[in-house]
């Protein structure tokens, strides 16, 4: 093939490389080229000179050509999220690469448009904190000196993504309003976490583009490999639950912005609860408070018109398959606020109770999800169906506990359901508890309580 190879290989990546060189090799020859007119390949020069044997070639038509992943995403049914997601792309091909977010233990990103402006927050699968290119060490040392507490074994590992994507999707079908808009997507930048093989990659198959284009054209992709990740639409003017919350201690407010809160309030609480949110603090909720107009004149003192909104953020921690039962229990620190005190309001028990106690529109609710983690690929069927009893126990709870004109901090108290589908019931279009699903009571307890 008028390629030699002198010396032996030394490591598992001398081999790696010299398979590249004989796949080169044979496409250069398919291409009607003579690999020979680039001289022999010493080992030393595998590094120097041929940074572009380390990518793997196919000769099927390319799928794009450059760093863009516009290929990928797709929102027919939601042009303007679309939108959104095609300027964050132009964004990245001119040069405004996404920032990494300092916080958290996982890998997330601002994602910016053209200007500069932060469009919203991307969170690839391969970075979560248990992912295999997070690249904060956190998870790392957590592994490595407490092996025992390691994880949440409540979760499935690396499905944060799909979390934050659900939640939105629960958000949007129990009309709550308080999660941003969120949507799995696939974004490419240099600034995200790649390993030493895919950044070697990409720079050989640019270069090899650059000196043989005849070969390059047959690449599947030049660049680095695009990633899949939950994107969350960024919300401007909001500060950390804990903040405001400091705030109205200091300086309450008037009574029917007090009202305004406390419903939103029960939407996170009814939010969290229905998806088992395992990571809610009041560090990862934040509410928006805006004055947009005082009173003029002496006679008039207080604010006219006010705004108040929460947005739940964080939400990759959420639809465990089971009860948390073993080292943590961990709870909603929201029961610890005196707004978890007041029985659920009317206004919310309008807009939820009839859809949470109609048993067919929970089912129609877990058949979207079910859309959307069968596109994950490590999907389980079984582990979904366990996520989806944890799920249906936590609306049963909840419908009861609405019903029952309960406050929040009461729904927390209730014995953990599980409702499970039976074997033989249900196989209508139309469902009811007693025929199609098991209800069941999930006695086992963490080992901490308040942890």
């Amino acid at each position: 093939m008028g390629c030699i190879y002198n010396g032996v290989c030394s490591s598992l990546f001398d081999i790696f490389l010299w398979q590249q060189v004989t796949h080169l090799a044979a496409v250069m020859e398919h291409c009607g080229i003579s690999p020979s007119r680039y001289g022999s390949l010493s080992k030393s020069g595998l590094f120097s000179n041929s940074l572009w044997i380390c990518s793997k070639f196919s000769l099927s038509p390319p799928l794009h050509s450059g760093n863009s992943s516009g290929d990928f995403n797709h929102f027919p049914g939601d042009p303007e999220f679309g939108d959104i997601i095609q300027r964050a792309e132009q964004a990245i091909e001119g040069g405004v690469f996404p920032e990494r977010i300092s916080q958290g233990s996982s890998g997330s990103y601002f994602v910016k448009d053209s200007k500069g402006k932060i469009l919203g927050v991307f969170k690839p699968k391969s970075e979560e904190p248990y992912g295999h290119l997070n690249p904060k060490w956190t998870k790392y040392f957590h592994k490595l000196c407490c092996p025992c507490c390691f994880g949440r074994g409540c979760l499935i590992p690396n499905q944060g993504y799909l979390s934050e994507v659900a939640a939105s999707h629960v958000d949007t079908r129990l009309g709550l309003g308080v999660v941003p808009k969120t949507k799995a997507v696939y974004l490419v930048s240099e600034t995200f976490h790649y390993n030493t093989i895919d950044r070697a990659k990409s720079r050989g198959k640019k270069y090899a583009l650059e000196m043989v284009p005849k070969v390059g054209r047959h690449f599947h992709r030049v660049g680095l490999p695009p990633k899949l990740g939950s994107f969350q639409l960024f919300v401007e003017g909001y500060h950390e639950a804990d903040y405001w919350l400091r705030r109205f201690e200091a300086e309450p407010l008037p009574e029917n912005i007090r009202k305004q809160l406390q419903s939103q309030f029960e939407r996170l609480v009814i939010l969290d609860y229905v998806i088992r949110n395992t990571d809610r603090g009041n560090d990862n909720w934040l509410i928006k408070y805006e004055k947009s107009g005082e009173g003029e004149g002496e006679k008039v003192s207080c604010v006219c018109v006010c705004a108040i909104q929460i947005a739940a953020i964080d939400n990759g921690l959420a639809f465990p398959f089971k009860h948390p039962d073993e080292w943590r229990a961990y709870p909603f620190h929201w029961a610890c606020l005196p707004q978890a005190k007041v029985p659920f309001s009317q206004e919310t028990r309008e807009l939820v109770l009839s859809r949470l106690s109609d048993m067919n529109f929970v089912q129609d609710l877990c058949e979207d999800l079910y859309e959307m983690f069968m596109a994950d690929k490590g999907f389980d069927k079984t582990m979904f169906e366990k996520q989806m009893s944890v799920m249906r126990g936590q609306i049963l709870n909840l419908s009861q506990a609405l019903k029952d004109n309960k406050t929040p901090i009461q729904l927390v108290q209730m014995p953990r359901v599980v409702v499970e589908r039976s074997r033989t019931g249900g196989q209508g279009r139309v469902v009811t508890l007693g025929t199609a699903f098991t209800q069941t009571f999930h006695c086992k307890r963490p080992f901490f309580s308040s942890w």
